[in-house]
């Protein structure tokens, strides 16, 4: 029976998601800003385009968006809604509340957008993750700084990524820094920073298990890359590394404790120098930015996007998910600004690039190798090359690699 998907979009991505979705037979609408409609969406994949005007603040109106839906509904019914970005999580949970539509709910978004929610939640059901405080109370404030060492990090609640994230070293410039938000303190959090190595976790879930996991170390974290001008690169993890089995189990338990039923994840954990212990930097219930579904389908045969409109459809269908055949290739990323506009480097023709970036004053590819080492010497090589003959740094406000 076909079957209608909603597919909410503030930003221009999830088009392989849209285009599976109708080949697989679905009725699909997109729900996008009106700032988009020049975008090359793949238009002979969706059947409907609904635009939303933004306000002053760049911010859609949820009850224009609310009754928007409910005129659409009165002649065209929503089986499915999807949220294509973070920033659409909430605004699809919301619409499922009021419209009574199978999938996530307010309280469960909730965990996978807000980063005090995950925490508290995390603290709640035993998933390890850093020491932290909300900013309601002065008085809790101080509890924390008393009882941690600096550095600490002040993280906005709801933002994507590295943004927004302040480092601070001293007790008077925390206090500095949480006086200069004003009335809005309330949206941000504090919390230790623990030095570690950085972790990525790609899954999907259905029906509470999940069904497929890739493990992959940031070589640069995303703090460096959006707030230091560095350079963003990642690599798979070997299936039989310590750290790829370990989070593996840990993440499967963070979907439990989330209450996640079936989606897309990316997961951020920490694995702390001192301890060796691993903690939860943040989750999400969408596709991992910075062209990481590029490099876990060259790695493993599995494109996330594609594959998460199959499991929508097949949960709507009340039908079974099964995943392609996988492989599990030692797999690399690096992605750099790059001065010029359009960068041609001569690695580009190397065999053991297999996709390089298409995207204006970027510069960056994927690479395959033997073995771990292998592709972390070539990401390594690659940088160096990079660095001085290509890359270029922006403000971090201004970092399109956020």
């Amino acid at each position: 029976m076909q079957k209608s998907v909603l597919c909410v979009a503030s930003y221009f991505k999830g088009t392989d998601f849209i285009i599976q979705a109708k080949e697989l037979g679905n009725t699909v609408y997109l729900l996008t800003a009106d700032t988009l409609k020049e975008a090359a969406w793949p238009w002979g994949s969706i059947d409907d385009v609904f635009y939303l005007s933004l306000d002053e603040h760049h911010n859609w109106n949820w009850l224009d968006m609310e009754r928007g839906l409910a005129f659409v509904m009165r002649s065209r019914p929503i089986d499915m809604i999807v949220a294509l970005d973070d920033f659409d999580v909430e605004k699809a949970a919301h619409l499922r509340e009021v419209f009574r539509i199978p999938g996530m709910g307010d309280t469960t978004a909730r965990y996978f957008r807000d980063k005090l929610s995950m925490r508290t939640r995390a603290l709640e059901t035993g998933i390890p993750a850093p020491p932290f405080t909300s900013l309601f109370s002065d008085q809790h404030i101080n509890t924390f700084l008393e009882q941690t060492q600096p550095p600490w990090m002040i993280k906005p609640r709801g933002e994507a990524s590295a943004t927004g994230i302040r480092k601070v070293h001293h007790k008077e410039s925390f206090w500095d820094t949480v006086h200069q938000l004003g009335d809005d303190r309330h949206r941000f959090l504090a919390e230790s920073f623990i030095p570690g190595s950085i972790y990525h976790v790609d899954a999907i879930t259905f029906e509470g298990k999940n069904v497929f996991t890739c493990v992959s170390q940031y070589l640069d974290t995303p703090f460096e890359v959006a707030h230091g001008g560095g350079i963003f690169r990642s690599m798979l993890l070997s299936q039989d590394h310590p750290d790829h089995q370990e989070l593996v189990k840990l993440n499967q338990d963070l979907m439990k404790a989330f209450n996640m039923r079936q989606s897309a994840s990316h997961s951020e954990w920490v694995r702390s120098h001192e301890t060796g212990q691993f903690y939860l930097i943040e989750t999400s219930s969408r596709v991992g930015g910075a062209h990481l579904a590029d490099m876990i389908y060259q790695a493993t045969n599995v494109n996330l996007w594609k594959e998460w409109a199959k499991l929508e459809t097949a949960v709507a269908k009340k039908e079974s998910y099964v995943l392609p055949e996988l492989k599990h290739i030692p797999t690399g990323i690096i992605i750099s600004l790059a001065k010029m506009e359009h960068p041609q480097p001569q690695f580009y023709q190397d065999p053991d690039v297999v996709w390089t970036i298409s995207k204006a004053h970027h510069v960056g590819c994927i690479v395959q190798g033997t073995d771990d080492q292998s592709v972390k010497n070539r990401l390594d090589d690659l940088a160096f090359q990079i660095r001085e003959h290509f890359h270029a740094a922006v403000p971090p406000a201004n970092n399109p690699l956020h």
